[in-house]
């Protein structure tokens, strides 16, 4: 079995179990089973797929790094969030919020900021219409 943390910077999000571990790299996506060796991966919005007491698990992340060695994967991400529990109208609220603030093209708008803000709540509204 592999222990997971999942971390964000408010802190341990969750500690899971798992046999496997499915998760979005910047490198395209990757399988983590128990016994694997060291290896750092830095992460990119996508999601993660656990297997929990035989249950697939999914959630998303925004981004980040995972460690994992001697069974133990701490991934660390700016947000993490169990495809379960989102609230997929306010996150086509904060798509739309981006979309706005990107079709506006004000001078003061911090263009990278508003696309990362729609990446994300995209990534949040996928994860649900994919596997929900």
């Amino acid at each position: 079995m592999i222990t997971v943390n999942l971390i964000t910077p408010e802190g341990l999000y969750r500690t899971v179990e798992t046999s496997r571990i499915t998760i979005d790299t910047i490198d395209g996506q990757r399988g983590i089973l128990s016994n694997h060796m060291p290896i750092v991966l830095m992460l990119k919005i996508g999601t993660l797929k656990t297997i929990e007491n035989g249950n697939t698990k999914r959630y998303t992340i925004n981004g980040g790094m995972m460690y994992f060695e001697n069974n133990v994967a701490n991934i660390l991400s700016d947000a993490i969030e169990d495809i379960e529990l989102i609230d997929v109208e306010r996150a086509q609220k904060a798509a739309d919020r981006a979309n706005e603030r990107l079709a506006k093209k004000a001078d003061n708008l911090d263009i990278q900021r508003a696309q990362l803000a729609l990446a994300r709540a995209m990534n949040r509204i996928q994860a649900v219409h994919k596997y929900q």
